[in-house]
């Protein structure tokens, strides 16, 4: 069973006749996505969302998106995956194209998920 997110529900905010190329670097059929984040996290609620947009506008389905649900245990994140990754900040996305990692966004960057994942896909 796969576990979900609420943060992973689409949102608004992500405009995809205006991301053509973020669409299309994200629907690439070769690439899956790993997912962890915490629905009590700020970073994740306030991000995540808008990526769950850009990958349903992707036409990217359930089954290439796998979501890991962190918790805050005695104030230390936990989830399922995490050392196996080397997951220590949310919300995590690992893409990968057969099995390999072709790029990783961590907790933020100087711009939105999709449009950090598709540029680092472009130079892939």
């Amino acid at each position: 069973m796969n576990a979900t997110l609420s943060t992973m529900e689409p949102g608004d905010g992500f405009d995809a006749d205006a991301n053509a190329d973020v669409v299309a670097a994200l629907g690439d059929d070769d690439l899956t996505y790993k997912v962890w984040g915490g629905d009590w996290c700020p970073d994740c609620t306030g991000q995540l969302p808008q990526f769950a947009a850009a990958l349903a506008a992707a036409g990217v389905p359930g089954d290439r998106v796998e979501q890991f649900p962190v918790e805050k245990v005695d104030g230390e994140k936990r989830g399922p995956g995490m050392e196996e990754y080397g997951v220590t900040h949310i919300p995590t996305v690992i893409v990968s194209r057969s099995g390999e990692e072709v790029a990783r966004f961590v907790e933020s960057a100087d711009t939105d998920i999709a449009t950090f994942l598709a540029r680092e896909l472009g130079d892939d």
